[in-house]
């Protein structure tokens, strides 16, 4: 059984809800599941000023601990085509784990949210996975088994690099995730603990036989 880490930050609660929906995923293929946010960058007066969501349940993360897990399922709004400052600030955090390669061969994913439907969904992920094969992580998409990525019937968000959902481009995001947005944030949820686990089984018949 994979032990698996959902990391994210979310300002008014769309990155939050996903989340929860991926962490449902990971739980529906019998693995671990911790979720966790990053600190907020955002002085307290400015962010309640601004409408943030103060009250999340999830726990603050400790970079020292993302060594513990098996898989990270990385959550985060973007900010002018790339990762939310408060994820890149904690990521940067992570040398002395880049430097003993404690990530290396971790499972690494993304999902994301945007305010619009070319608001920088496709070039968030991937700047993000860039940071996470620095890390010498395993990276792990959406695949096109998830079929709700290629409706045209609605507008939706989700790519083959992972979830990701449209908020209204408006001062705090009008829009919550749809429902098929959801089912993708499931669906990666699911299909990187089942990596995660495929992938923690191989490496510990490979250490048996070499031993």
């Amino acid at each position: 059984m994979s032990n698996v880490l959902v990391l994210y930050y979310s300002s008014y609660g769309h990155i939050e809800t996903m989340a929860e929906a991926v962490a449902e995923g990971v739980r529906q293929a019998g693995a671990n599941v911790a979720i966790k946010r990053v600190p907020e960058l955002v002085p307290e007066n400015i962010a309640s000023r601004s409408g943030y969501k103060l009250d999340q349940r999830a726990p603050v993360a400790e970079v020292a601990e993302l060594a513990d897990f098996d898989a990270i399922i990385i959550g985060t709004p973007t900010r002018f085509g790339n990762m939310a400052s408060q994820i890149k600030n904690f990521l940067d955090q992570a040398g002395g784990l880049w430097f003993e390669d404690r990530l290396v061969g971790k499972v690494g994913s993304v999902f994301t949210s945007t305010g619009s439907q070319h608001g920088g969904q496709e070039s968030t992920i991937l700047a993000t996975q860039v940071v996470l094969m620095h890390l010498g992580m395993v990276i792990v998409g959406l695949p096109y088994t998830f079929k709700g990525q290629m409706r045209m019937d609605e507008i939706t968000g989700c790519s083959p690099y992972g979830a990701s959902t449209l908020a209204e481009d408006d001062k705090q995001g009008s829009r919550q995730p749809s429902a098929n947005e959801l089912d993708g944030a499931r669906f990666q949820g699911r299909h990187v603990a089942e990596i995660a686990t495929a992938l923690a089984s191989g490496w510990e018949q490979r250490t048996q036989v070499v031993s």
